[in-house]
């Protein structure tokens, strides 16, 4: 089943992205076979900003993005969402795509499920 991921909050002072990565992970986890595509959109373009420090203890998005990489899926970020917030793709974890509307389209359509947090 293709499930897509979309994700509008950022990393850190809200918990709606951990909670989607959570989600994410236990879809991974429960269906060997998931096509899991998560879209990175306004504040949550953040996600994907490579080198994040977290205290010990704490949840670590960065982190929790390369678990959904590693288990086959894909990270897209809305493009002009990271230019609006002056991210650039060099700033980036590896593995997650500067992304479109138009991608984004294309994924909504192909997917079985769509989830928005």
């Amino acid at each position: 089943m293709k499930h897509l991921i979309l994700l509008n909050d950022p990393p850190y002072g809200t918990e709606r992205s951990f909670n989607g990565l959570r989600m994410a992970h236990a879809l991974a986890k429960h269906d060997a076979e998931a096509e899991i595509t998560v879209f990175l959109m306004a504040d949550a373009a953040l996600c994907a900003k490579a080198g994040q420090k977290t205290p010990d203890g704490f949840y670590n998005i960065e982190r929790m993005l390369r678990r959904v990489l590693s288990a086959g899926g894909r990270v897209l970020i809305c493009g002009t969402c990271m230019d609006a917030r002056g991210l650039t793709e060099g700033e980036m974890m590896d593995g997650a795509e500067r992304s479109t509307m138009d991608e984004l389209a294309q994924a909504t359509l192909s997917a079985d499920k769509v989830l928005v947090f």
